[in-house]
């Protein structure tokens, strides 16, 4: 049976690369009469969070994907959260140790670093040289026995070169010179991602592995380790990664990244999937306008292609128009409009900030307006007001956008505690450092209470607009964005 998955990390807001991967996954699995499964990685455990791996579920749910197993709904080769399955991974790293596939390192990050810098310095690949590969069973002993902090790596030829087969690519040559002696266990006993993925892929039967081209270089290794285990390989599937229109990797930066960033501005999820899966894949007629169970019945991994796919938000809400005109009637169009913001629930939220405020209804239209629209329609010389100066307004929305990235709470009080923190660690009054905010957030120097509206607005919609401001504003660029990130961390 076809068994395909997606294995995204709860370390962050869902990125439209996971759906795009998710998408195809779930097609490939779907066509063949196989099954999907989620699988959650979350062995980083200074950055996975519950609440982020609720909102990928979330978010894949709302764009349609359904999965055979999963954290959610279990299956019979569970757990499907990393975290949960620790003693095996233990176990057959323990089995690479007896076989002599693996060894115990010992090295500090003092001499790993020093190691890698000599490398460079000689313009070597920089890769582990093997110091500890040859300790012997009564050497390891001995070091575990005094506390000695270690991490278990795994073997790799010296020499030789390695083959992987992948369907779209071919055969891709990479020589084992060029491959590190990877980490598998750390020293916290948990695994790094090498070891986790080949075992649970294994476990959890997957037969098609579909990801991105950036896991390429990995591949060796994992088909190393599926030879040490003597395990078959599944068949590897590697996408072309989705690029800014400028064709750099897709940042958050340059494009709206996060699945929750298109669901609150209004995009439907049907559209959405629609148009990741013409990024590299195009329908047999050439259709622009396809459901998902169109796609299923016509889909050809074959078909993909390996050119750059480019996310365009332009050509996506284009498509959406599409949607909206053609595919929903009158009723469809009120019911989605209602489920996405003119709902009891939403107006239960912005009315207690503007009830005070109002003599009549018709006086809400300009004050909730920006509730409800994208991108506020601003211009440079709206931030202009005395006392203030370019610069600082840039510092200002650009700390404010870092601060909101962080691991905060997303409540009325955390963010004013975070914010007006902030405003007093730059030296700021309060008042001057809440102006350009105000603009940027709703479009106008005065709105309804400011941290109420983030909490309404959600994070996904306030970053975006942070971010459109600054852009606004002339952007920052990289080497000034590296003086600005030197300086927040220091006011943190």
């Amino acid at each position: 049976m076809v068994r395909t998955r997606v294995a995204p990390s709860p370390t962050g807001d869902p990125h439209v690369g996971t759906a795009y991967m998710a998408l195809f996954s779930y097609c490939y699995a779907k066509q063949h009469g196989g099954q999907f499964i989620l699988r959650i990685e979350d062995t980083d455990t200074a950055r996975s969070t519950t609440k982020s791996e609720q909102v990928i579920i979330d978010s894949l749910h709302w764009l349609g994907l359904e999965w055979d197993e999963g954290p959610d709904c279990g299956g019979q080769q569970g757990p499907y959260r990393q975290s949960e399955r620790l003693p095996v991974y233990r176990k057959y790293a323990e089995q690479l140790l007896e076989a002599g596939h693996a060894f115990h390192c010992f090295c500090s990050a003092e001499r790993l670093q020093q190691m890698r810098s000599e490398q460079k310095q000689a313009g070597q690949t920089a890769r582990y040289d093997g110091l500890c590969a040859g300790l012997s069973k009564e050497e390891v002993a001995e070091r575990k026995a005094t506390g000695a902090e270690f991490v278990i790596r795994m073997k790799v030829p010296s020499e030789g070169v390695c083959t992987v087969q992948d369907t779209l690519r071919g055969s891709i040559e990479i020589e084992y010179a060029q491959i590190d002696m990877q980490v598998l266990m750390k020293a916290d006993g948990f695994p790094t991602y090498h070891l986790a993925v080949v075992v649970d892929d294994h476990l959890m039967q997957i037969s098609h592995i579909i990801r991105g081209e950036e896991w390429i270089n990995s591949a060796p290794k994992h088909q190393l380790l599926y030879d040490y285990f003597g395990w078959p390989m599944p068949e590897l599937i590697h996408m072309p990664l989705l690029r800014n229109p400028d064709k750099s990797k897709l940042s958050k930066r340059k494009n709206p990244t996060s699945i929750s960033f298109y669901k609150d501005m209004g995009y439907l999820p049907e559209a959405l999937l629609n148009y990741l899966g013409m990024l590299g894949w195009s329908m047999p007629g050439g259709e622009e306008r396809f459901s998902l169970a169109d796609m299923i019945d016509q889909f050809d991994i074959n078909r993909i292609s390996l050119g750059s796919p480019v996310f365009d938000v332009t050509k996506l809400k284009w498509l959406n128009g599409r949607w909206l005109r053609e595919v929903l009637d009158e009723d469809g169009f009120a019911s989605r409009l209602g489920d996405w913001a003119y709902n009891h629930a939403k107006l239960m939220e912005i009315i207690p900030l503007v009830k005070e405020r109002v003599d009549v209804f018709s006086d809400l239209g300009k004050m909730i307006s920006f509730f409800v629209e994208g991108m506020p329609d601003i211009q440079p010389e709206d931030f202009e007001y005395k006392g203030s100066s370019s610069d600082q307004q840039i510092r200002v929305l650009q700390f404010s956008l870092w601060l909101m990235e962080s691991d905060l709470d997303w409540n009325s009080q955390a963010l004013q505690q975070g914010l007006v923190g902030l405003a007093e660690r730059m030296d700021i009054k309060v008042r001057d450092f809440l102006k350009p905010l105000f603009i940027a957030i709703s479009g106008k120097p005065v709105s309804p209470p400011l941290f109420d509206s983030l909490v309404v607005l959600g994070p996904e919609i306030s970053r975006g607009r942070l971010r459109h401001a600054l852009g606004i504003l002339g952007g920052v660029s990289k080497k000034k964005l590296k003086k600005l990130d030197s300086e927040f961390r220091s006011l943190s």
